[in-house]
């Protein structure tokens, strides 16, 4: 569990690094499947101030385990999508400028270039607008559900990551590393994104054939980027 919680440690404090986060508008979340169990972020600590032994475990139920502080506030959305999805073992949310700016304004970010196309299978989806019962009740549970309800079917490592209608982005993979350099690329594409339209209102999605090359030639059963493992 140390491992885990230095991993997650490292990924939270990666945050500002990146420009991901302003004050404490993130969490990092990693998962052990054997133990049935998540380390997160605390809720409402500082970056500059947080350690190693702040991180907060809490079991697939939601139990707190481990830790001095509150979990994330966030948590129930992490804990939704790990017992939704068992590819997934690392979840990222934050407010990102751009990123955000696209959730805000409930559109999808468009895939225009094989930037995004070597990550993201389309678009970077837009969930639905929450209700207000939802919000009233189990408001970050439900924002999970919204976001399951979007993603579907599909490898969620295919599309790993949404925008959250009027919120913000998540984004995940196979561990913590991984959903963090996910979200550095979200946050990316959406600025490419907006400052290409201001360019060209007109411009048009990327190829469907450009985009499949780029994303089956680094996750597609005969993936060659990169070097072997």
């Amino acid at each position: 569990m140390r491992q885990l919680k230095q991993q997650v440690f490292e990924a939270n404090m990666a945050l500002p690094c990146h420009g991901l986060v302003t004050f404490t508008w993130g969490n990092v979340s990693a998962i052990d499947r054997d133990r049935r169990c998540i380390v997160i972020k605390p809720s409402g600590v500082a970056y500059e101030q947080m350690t190693v032994e702040d991180m907060v475990v809490v079991s697939l139920t939601g139990e707190h385990l481990e830790g001095r502080y509150r979990p994330s506030s966030d948590t129930a959305t992490h804990l939704a999508l790990y017992q939704r999805y068992p590819e997934i073992g690392g979840v990222v949310h934050t407010h990102s400028t751009h990123a955000t700016a696209w959730a805000q304004a409930g559109r999808a970010i468009p895939a225009l270039g094989t930037t995004h196309a070597d990550y993201f299978s389309g678009d970077i989806p837009c969930t639905r607008p929450l209700t207000s019962a939802e919000v009233a009740e189990e408001y970050e549970l439900n924002t999970g559900r919204v976001i399951i309800e979007t993603i579907g079917q599909v490898n969620p490592l295919h599309t790993p990551g949404v925008v959250v209608y009027q919120h913000g982005p998540f984004a995940w993979g196979k561990d913590a590393g991984e959903a963090l350099h996910n979200a550095v690329v979200m946050e990316e594409v959406a600025r490419m994104a907006w400052i290409t339209g201001g360019i060209n209102p007109q411009r048009k999605a990327i190829d469907s054939y450009l985009m499949n090359k780029h994303f089956q030639r680094k996750h597609g059963p005969g993936a060659y980027y990169g070097q072997p493992k």
